[in-house]
């Protein structure tokens, strides 16, 4: 198999190792060059020919932002993570790196770079995986498939807290006996309170969809709701700015994002798309041809009113790894809608929103999935399909067209 080739432009030495560390470290990818800022990425791009790269936006001589003007402007193709701060003014620019073409975003640790790029690493990985995979075979490679790099995700995340158990462990029994017990020692007594599981990869084999028997007929359609992940941000670009303008139903979308960056996020896709598009509150009344994006940290949701259906947000415990989740959403579209709704599951690693789109496809909703030649990561929608949950799936080029068309038909 062949490696995917990173290249991580930061101006801060430790960032550049610590970052490239945690991608030497993950089998299938490697760190094939360093910038410390963007004309240096320019100059290591057209040497090394990297699959993907990490890129930090505050840098010297040339900055995150002027590198992705002069990388549109010589038609490179190879996608960009930025590195971004959380902050109003970050977030403010980590949109316009998307609207420059920029894949997708890292949020920036803060405080203490050693002590919390941990907490960024998995994400980091998920990252560079998804788009370097698709970059990859662009080329002719052949790389391991994003899978195969979740999976050593998780065989890292239980090592680490086995790595936790163990010291736990150590410590209780510290407090007990009278001579201190070493790792040495201690290690069999761990061992047996949290034995580590390894994780072993093989590829998944395709499955055939199963069948799905809805309770009624689809009706007309009401309200369209959208959950997305990896690959989102510009997928949900290119589908917005081809909406119909007239189109008369509400789109409510969840999209994995982190808080402090979804208001921005909205904006951004307002100045492109002819419907309206805010970031939801709480309580708001549902109105036609307008688009909710769910906001970091918040479910998203449906209540029934009397006086006209309205949105809640609530931070009830993630679903799915996720705050908000896809399936939240659906399942409030299907008990509150029904048959008259249309459901959209797009790129995104994992699986979320698969299930409860099945919840809507048995109440008699419409439902659309990406197609998997077109998502950066077939991964939610392929759960979807598998699961039944999907009447149709559709070319990201084709998704505006088809949820239009449906719209139109089933107003």
């Amino acid at each position: 198999m062949d490696d995917i080739n990173v290249l991580v432009c930061d101006d801060s030495a430790l960032m550049r190792n610590l970052i490239s560390r945690i991608v030497d470290n993950t089998t299938g990818m490697h760190v094939c060059a360093k910038a410390m800022n963007g004309q240096m990425a320019l100059e290591r791009i057209a040497e090394f020919n990297p699959d993907v790269m990490v890129l930090d936006i505050e840098m010297p001589v040339m900055t995150g932002v002027e590198f992705l003007r002069e990388r549109k402007n010589r038609k490179l193709d190879i996608p960009v993570i930025v590195l971004s701060s959380i902050a109003t003014e970050g977030a403010k620019v980590t949109m316009e790196c998307l609207e420059l073409g920029a894949s997708d975003f890292l949020t920036k640790p803060n405080g203490s770079v050693t002590a919390d790029i941990s907490s960024v690493a998995d994400r980091l990985v998920e990252l560079l995986s998804s788009y370097g995979y698709a970059s990859a075979v662009m080329k002719g490679k052949s790389p391991y498939e994003p899978e195969f790099f979740t999976r050593q995700i998780k065989m890292r995340q239980a090592e680490r807290f086995v790595a936790e158990q163990k010291k736990e462990t150590i410590d209780r029994l510290n407090a007990v006996k009278s001579e201190p017990i070493t790792e040495n020692n201690a290690e069999k007594i761990a061992d047996s309170v949290v034995p580590l599981k390894k994780f072993e990869w093989t590829p998944s084999e395709k499955k055939q969809p199963n069948v799905v028997k809805p309770l009624r007929d689809p009706s007309n359609i009401q309200i369209i709701a959208i959950g997305i992940s990896t690959g989102g941000p510009n997928a949900l670009r290119e589908v917005f700015k081809m909406l119909d303008p007239h189109l008369k139903q509400p789109i409510l979308v969840v999209q994995h994002m982190p808080a402090g960056f979804t208001a921005e996020f909205a904006h951004s896709l307002d100045r492109i798309c002819p419907l309206t598009v805010t970031e939801a509150v709480d309580e708001d009344k549902i109105e036609g041809g307008h688009i909710y994006i769910a906001p970091g940290n918040y479910h998203i949701y449906v209540e029934h009113r009397a006086t006209g259906n309205v949105i809640r947000l609530g931070q009830q415990d993630p679903r799915n790894g996720h705050r908000p989740s896809a399936d939240v959403l659906f399942e409030s579209i299907a008990e509150v809608y029904k048959n008259h709704a249309l459901g959209v599951i797009m790129t995104g690693m994992g699986k979320d929103g698969a299930v409860e789109l099945t919840a809507m496809r048995e109440q008699g909703a419409w439902t659309l999935g990406q197609d998997e030649k077109s998502a950066i990561v077939y991964g939610m929608p392929r759960v979807a399909f598998e699961m039944g949950a999907v009447q149709k799936q559709v070319a990201l080029k084709d998704m505006a067209d088809e949820i239009s068309a449906l719209a139109r038909e089933h107003l």
